[in-house]
């Protein structure tokens, strides 16, 4: 897909003015720097009017005693925050020992009220994930209690072991390693078009593979990593969008892992597009990006499927607060649905699935009230959802092109699809998968792509 123009790498927010103002002049018309009205902050806080009606719904805890880093808070660390804040991760300080927690206390309070972190943008009425980063009310409330006392330290006798993390792979230890050739110079300015490598898996034979994640190998450059399975035929003969995606980057929570007896399927002889899309930041850099597989290691019963549930063909007025776009995909085979991942660009303001059963009932699987292209999830219902063969998804996503969008690059412009961050972008991916005897016909007809 381009689980597309997908945007760190989709752009840290923190330079966006300085990357929207260079874009100009290679390969498209000249684009008008980005309105500054201050700094953004890094990851999107939850809108106010949720924040106040979560917490008039959630169980109050109004009393969490003394709290101490040692005993209560290094855990929620380790376990909410510390994937990300490490080093060698996008997080700009990490968030592994006593002295790192209290030299960041007051930044930590601020961030952990406002719900911004963990960065989790799914509204919590909605669905149940398996990968869900917020804080239980507890956890938020022992937070705020320990920076509130003077965070202390505790017992050291009561740290937890050291939490182990596998050399910055969200997907662990990869079985096999593909990279780029060849490193790929960037040029100090200007509009990149999508760049495309073509890498060999060497494979003698078909694998299937249970988990992919795409790294890039300069993330200040890198706005995203789409991988696919090279198809050079004739465009009529060629495989579905379905059939050849692997998986995508954009700064977040973006691996593909499926779960136990699920997986994707790689034939023999495969060759990988690697696409990358770069953003200049006004010095020359280099990229050599990666992407890592593991493999399954138990029977396959189910094939898995990427689907980008798009509409290319909007075009967002200047100055519009609230425009509404629509996109659906209808079910041709009883299925299953692993996760869910909207994609918008810099006016993207909320986006929603919501799934119409064949005995007519409806289902809102997922709402995410502040899209947060800064900050980018796939979300993995917590249990593969049954979807019946004529089961519809509906995404409506909002869009904000007017003058109160600080992100906006210029609410003047009537907006349309487009693969560069300026552009806009309205797609509904999903992960799903089908009994692998219904997708036996289409495995058998793959042949090996030519290159």
């Amino acid at each position: 897909m381009c689980r597309v123009a997908i945007a760190l790498g989709f752009v840290l927010v923190a330079g966006l003015g300085l990357i929207l103002a260079r874009e100009k002049g290679q390969g498209t018309a000249a684009v008008p720097a980005r309105r500054v009205k201050g700094s953004l902050p890094r990851v999107r806080p939850v809108p106010a009017p949720l924040v106040s009606e979560l917490k008039s719904s959630e169980p109050p805890v109004t009393v969490v005693g003394q709290v101490t880093y040692a005993s209560d808070v290094a855990t929620i660390f380790q376990e909410k925050c510390q994937s990300c804040h490490r080093p060698g991760q996008v997080a700009p300080f990490a968030l592994r020992t006593y002295d790192e927690a209290r030299r960041w206390a007051k930044p930590i309070r601020e961030a952990v009220e406002s719900r911004r972190m963990p960065p989790w943008h799914a509204d919590p009425r909605v669905g149940h994930f398996l990968n869900d980063r917020s804080l239980s009310p507890r956890e938020r409330a022992t937070l705020l209690a320990w920076i509130d006392q003077g965070t202390p330290l505790g017992d050291p006798k009561d740290l937890p072991p050291k939490k182990k993390f596998s050399n910055g792979w969200a997907i662990g230890t990869p079985d096999l390693i593909l990279t780029m050739a060849t490193p790929y110079e960037v040029v100090a300015e200007g509009v990149l078009s999508y760049q495309r490598f073509q890498v060999e898996t060497g494979f003698t034979e078909d694998h299937w593979i249970q988990a992919a994640e795409a790294r890039p190998g300069n993330r200040a450059v890198v706005h995203h990593i789409c991988v696919f399975l090279a198809d050079d035929r004739p465009k009529g003969d060629r495989m579905s969008d379905e059939l050849r995606e692997l998986v995508c980057y954009a700064p977040g929570d973006l691996p593909s892992i499926f779960p136990p007896g699920t997986a994707k399927h790689l034939p023999a002889g495969a060759v990988l597009n690697i696409e990358v899309h770069y953003t200049p930041i006004g010095t020359v850099q280099t990229d050599q990006s990666s992407v890592g597989l593991v493999f399954a290691r138990s029977p396959i019963h189910r094939r898995a499927f990427t689907k980008g549930i798009s509409q290319k063909h909007f075009a967002l007025p200047p100055g519009a607060a609230n425009h509404a776009v629509r996109s659906s995909y209808r079910f041709a085979h009883d299925a299953q649905l692993l996760s869910l991942m909207p994609h918008m660009h810099l006016r993207g303001k909320d986006f929603r699935y919501t799934a119409t059963y064949p005995d007519g009932r409806t289902e809102l699987l997922l709402s995410v009230p502040a899209y947060d292209f800064g900050w980018q999830s796939v979300y993995r219902l917590a249990e593969p959802k049954p979807m019946p063969a004529g089961t519809k998804i509906d995404c409506l996503a909002h869009f904000d092109n007017s003058e109160a969008n600080p992100a906006n690059p210029d609410p003047k412009l009537t907006v349309r699809w487009g693969e560069q961050t300026f552009d806009e972008m309205m797609i509904g991916f999903i992960d799903f998968d089908e009994e692998l005897s219904l997708s036996a016909n289409s495995v058998a007809a793959q042949s090996r792509p030519r290159r």
